[in-house]
């Protein structure tokens, strides 16, 4: 009988995960109901919680809703959630941003996030693209305080704007990170 050792066992297992994680194609599956019931009570809780962002929604042309976002980090971290893409209030699309993060870290946390796209281009170019990474033509918006949020004074400049809220968690440190989001069928 061959041994075998636990650093084998725990390759061969989370190789086998990665394999039988891409099975489910999610036909016929609820995953599209239950992200949409989740879109829907994170965008009630985002009007009413911060009600300046009924104006940013309605000056945008489409909104990326990840109702929650699941990080961890140690050194190395990651992240992922599941939205939708929503234009004129209707669900177009799903995504799962999956997220990854280097440097001097240590926690987890959990929030949620809407991407506001404010120009027809922005949201053409997202939904046109195989994957896509937030970068530099994104402006984020971190409050956890109602009066401090401006659509404003961000809409002007950014063909994007991406709010971050209803952190719940520690994540502490100073990271490299990106987060790419990518379309699925849930």
């Amino acid at each position: 009988m061959t041994k075998m050792s636990r650093r084998t066992f725990t390759l061969t297992a989370l190789a086998g995960a990665g394999l039988t994680a891409g099975c489910g194609n999610g036909i016929g599956s609820p995953g599209s109901a239950v992200i949409d019931n989740r879109v829907d009570a994170t965008m009630n809780y985002l009007y009413a919680t911060y009600p300046n962002t009924r104006d940013l929604a309605s000056k945008s042309v489409g909104q990326l809703v990840m109702p929650l976002i699941t990080e961890a980090g140690f050194g190395f971290g990651g992240g992922y959630g599941r939205g939708a893409l929503r234009v004129s209030g209707t669900t177009v699309d799903y995504y799962s941003a999956a997220k990854g993060s280097f440097g001097l870290q240590i926690g987890a946390q959990q929030f949620a996030h809407v991407l506001f796209f404010m120009t027809d281009d922005a949201l053409q170019r997202f939904r046109r693209s195989s994957g896509w990474a937030a970068g530099a033509d994104v402006e984020y918006v971190i409050s956890d305080r109602a009066d401090n949020l401006r659509a404003e004074t961000t809409t002007s400049t950014a063909p994007v704007v991406a709010l971050i809220f209803g952190q719940a968690g520690l994540m502490v440190g100073a990271t490299l990170e990106g987060v790419k989001y990518t379309r699925i069928i849930p």
